[in-house]
């Protein structure tokens, strides 16, 4: 992975280079983002980066990295993330690094067992893990987990890969001055994550230990206490549109309008794209009318039908309709033609505007945003949406507010 490769955080990108330049960097870094943000590819792109430095730079064979003193005589490294890219292009061992296969870069992982009684470690899954990341490397944990066949099964960190990461970070490097571990989600490290805390808090010589993760408040506080926080910017809306057009071939106008309904998450606006010929407008008439209009046999068949389309078509359903609300207070605010998006679409928002105010919109988009919280944790769909349209009805109808925690 190259920073080339990791979307927009080019901010984040100096800062790391620049704390290498300036020997302060910590031996645990945590990187932290929200889903679809891109801290996995960063962090892969940065693990890589360090791998490669020369034996030669270090003067004496003694660490230069973590802010033990050094001579005048340190080299200068790359400034920018061009240069770090071109830097590790150059190197033997780019290939190894490229294809994560290099021997002193380790990862670990929420994993399953294999089978009944097994106690898996993430080498257990080293090739899935490889090919995941080189296919998905915006992908959340649902995704990994999937991609596996763990189906309904819950992913952890155990205790026996706790253990295999204190035996690999104590053997010496084989090819690089550094060892390194990636660990994506420490979310999934229970108690037994506490078995690391000496690792981390004395690691062994010329150990870099970086966590990769999407919730600080999940993470085993010990852990968190001992690890220097590199936090992760949501992506412009124009960064996610100009990677759409490179990476996917997308149309320059389909892909600013995913990018804006994805709020920041380039996981989203790819999955966005996988049903981009959804009518979620018509969808979205229905469901109004059913709420406001139709009564509850209407409602009733509405949610029988939403209920069959699936999760990941259910939030991105939400998403929609809260992009539309977002527009339609743009337009109340900054005017018609001061908004670029579809005619269609943004004939739907000006009727929104008629329909319900500017509280009532930021009302209705709480409740929108909570319901996409609910059904990325498998909530019953029938009653989320059941729920839904009837805080939608007292909200619109009833020009009431629904007060909520």
């Amino acid at each position: 992975m190259l920073f080339a490769d990791v979307i927009g955080q080019q901010n984040i990108k100096l800062h790391l280079l620049e704390m290498v330049q300036k020997n302060r960097l910590s031996h645990a870094l945590l990187f932290l983002g929200k889903e679809g943000n891109g801290a996995l590819p960063l962090a892969l792109a940065f693990a890589e980066y360090i791998s490669l430095l020369p034996l030669s730079a270090k003067k004496n064979n003694e660490p230069f990295l973590f802010g033990e003193s050094v001579e005048e005589t340190k080299p200068v490294f790359p400034k920018i993330a061009a240069e770090a890219d071109a830097f590790m292009q150059k190197q033997s061992a780019f290939s190894k690094a490229n294809n994560y296969v290099h021997p002193d870069i380790h990862f670990s992982f929420p994993v399953i067992p294999k089978k009944s009684g097994d106690k898996p470690v993430s080498t257990d899954y080293a090739a899935e893990w490889r090919e995941f990341i080189q296919q998905y490397a915006y992908g959340n944990v649902y995704d990994w987990l999937q991609f596996i066949g763990a189906e309904n099964k819950q992913g952890n960190i155990t205790a026996e890969e706790c253990n295999d990461i204190i035996h690999k970070l104590n053997l010496k490097s084989f090819e690089s001055p550094y060892k390194i571990l990636v660990m994506w989600m420490p979310e999934y490290l229970g108690k037994e994550g506490n078995k690391l805390l000496k690792l981390i808090e004395e690691p062994p010589a010329d150990t870099l230990f970086i966590l990769v993760a999407e919730n600080e408040d999940l993470i085993l506080p010990t852990i968190l206490s001992r690890c220097q926080l590199v936090k992760m910017n949501v992506l412009e809306t124009s960064a996610i549109a100009d990677a759409l057009v490179k990476r996917g071939n997308i149309e320059k106008e389909t892909a600013h309008q995913t990018a804006a309904i994805s709020q920041g998450n380039y996981r989203e606006a790819l999955q966005l794209l996988q049903h981009a010929s959804e009518d979620w407008q018509s969808l979205l008439r229905d469901w109004l009318n059913a709420a406001l209009k139709n009564g509850p046999s209407a409602q009733t068949k509405w949610i029988e039908e939403m209920n069959k389309i699936g999760r990941e078509k259910q939030k991105q359903f939400l998403l929609y309709f809260i992009h539309l609300l977002q527009q339609s207070m743009h337009i109340r605010f900054a005017g018609n033609n001061e908004i670029s998006m579809a005619e269609t679409e943004k004939d739907f928002a000006i009727r929104l505007n008629k329909i319900a105010s500017v509280n009532h919109q930021q009302a209705i988009i709480e409740e929108l945003n909570k319901a996409v919280y609910y059904i990325e944790r498998n909530a019953n769909a029938k009653m989320l949406f059941h729920a839904l349209t009837i805080k939608l009805y007292h909200i619109i109808k009833n020009n009431t507010l629904i007060l909520t925690d």
